[in-house]
């Protein structure tokens, strides 16, 4: 077996890794078609498209879901919570929305995780629509 440099090969995967991180994927969309043909780059991988409304299984593929933007600004119109920052911060195949309303009108779309508050969740609605946003507790309390 020919000697591995386990430090260049870490450097390579996490470059890898970097490549990956921003592109918003989820399990239909334009995101996951930018990661498979990146990991195609890599190895052989054969990409087979399957129709929303399939289904596969005791699983029905769900409508695709591409996102631009997402955002709560405050009163002030400063970003609070950004998905150009951070594509955790829209929650998974939210419907798209364009409001001004009252935190307690937006609250029960907030998503946080009290026991971790620096965290930021990763929540989906393949099924039922609905829209939301995801954030750190310490966002939220703040």
């Amino acid at each position: 077996m020919d000697r591995v440099d386990s430090t260049a090969t870490g450097r390579e995967l996490h470059r890898f890794a970097a490549e990956l991180y921003p592109i918003c994927r989820s399990i239909t969309g334009d995101g996951i078609r930018q990661t498979l043909k990146i990991i195609q780059q890599r190895i052989p991988l054969e990409i087979v498209e399957v129709p929303s409304g399939t289904s596969v299984f005791d699983w029905t593929v769900p409508k695709e879901w591409n996102i631009r933007d997402g955002y709560i600004k405050d009163s002030s119109g400063r970003r609070v919570v950004d998905f150009l920052k951070c594509n955790l911060h829209v929650l998974n195949y939210s419907a798209p929305i364009r409001a001004t309303m009252p935190l307690s009108e937006i609250r029960p779309h907030l998503f946080s995780i009290p026991a971790h508050p620096d965290w930021i969740p990763y929540r989906t609605s393949y099924y039922k629509e609905d829209w939301g946003f995801c954030l750190s507790h310490t966002q939220l309390l703040a």
